[in-house]
């Protein structure tokens, strides 16, 4: 996905088929603004506030929002002795996050000094995702992480037939599938629900969140008393840009055969 994860121009499997060649190390660092505020909360409290930031692209990496310092409330960061070094970028160092009696430990991190050829992040912080209740990009609440400019997902109504088995137990079929094509990942088939043999699934207890397309749920398959764990899922209440495949059903998993047939 992406400029540097799954093949994008600054991943470590960078295309060959380029008539170009990039002079850099074979991690490479990227940093572009990112174009709208963004806020973060801790405890009930805004703790990063920013109309000001980047994105940092990083090579094997999802791009990760730095800030100007400013922009982190005053009197909620406290020192820490915690150190990292990067390679790439330098020597880090932490801070705490306290807010009321609650401390998120090292949470915010930055580079005083980096590296000369990332001299570009002296005076940013960064704040992992995960120390943080809730982040907003401008009014919406997002979760996993800030959306990627360079990361796709488009739909498409599609003639492809679908048949999906277990050994030779039909399992869905459909004339009817969506196709969903998501930068950096094979094309999937969401089926209507419809065209699933309802009867041979049962729900998992297991979901899945996608910054892109919203929460998964994940269903099992069973045949007789034959159970393959996980072998399907639906969206069903998606974001935007999964709209279109709302409560469709698509399948994926080593024991299961997905076979498509151009009308």
């Amino acid at each position: 996905m992406s400029l540097t994860i799954g093949g994008g121009p600054l991943a470590a499997d960078a295309p060959k088929t380029v008539n170009y060649t990039v002079d850099s190390p074979r991690h490479s660092l990227f940093m572009e603004p990112f174009p709208r505020r963004v806020r973060a909360e801790i405890g009930g409290r805004t703790v990063l506030d920013s109309d000001r930031g980047y994105l940092v692209h990083e090579t094997n990496l999802l791009p990760v929002l730095y800030v100007p310092e400013e922009d982190i409330r005053q009197g909620v960061l406290h020192p820490s002795d915690h150190t990292t070094h990067c390679p790439y970028k330098g020597d880090a160092t932490y801070r705490h996050v306290k807010v009321g009696e609650r401390v998120v430990d090292n949470a915010v991190w930055s580079y005083p000094q980096p590296k000369d050829e990332a001299y570009w992040l002296r005076g940013l912080v960064a704040l992992y995702w995960d120390a943080a209740d809730a982040w907003y990009d401008e009014g919406e609440r997002v979760y996993g992480h800030l959306l990627d400019p360079y990361h796709r997902v488009d739909t498409r109504r599609s003639s492809t037939i679908v048949r999906v088995s277990v050994g030779d137990q039909v399992v869905a079929l459909s004339a009817n599938p969506v196709v969903l094509s998501e930068t950096g990942l094979p094309n999937r088939y969401y089926l209507p629900p419809d065209d699933v043999r309802r009867e041979l699934l049962t729900p998992s207890t297991t979901r899945t969140y996608c910054p892109y397309k919203g929460g998964a749920s994940y269903w099992n398959i069973r045949i007789g008393d034959r159970e393959i764990a996980d072998a399907a899922w639906t969206i069903p209440h998606p974001l935007k840009e999964g709209q279109d495949v709302r409560d469709h059903f698509c399948f994926l998993h080593d024991e299961v055969a997905i076979d498509l047939e151009r009308a």
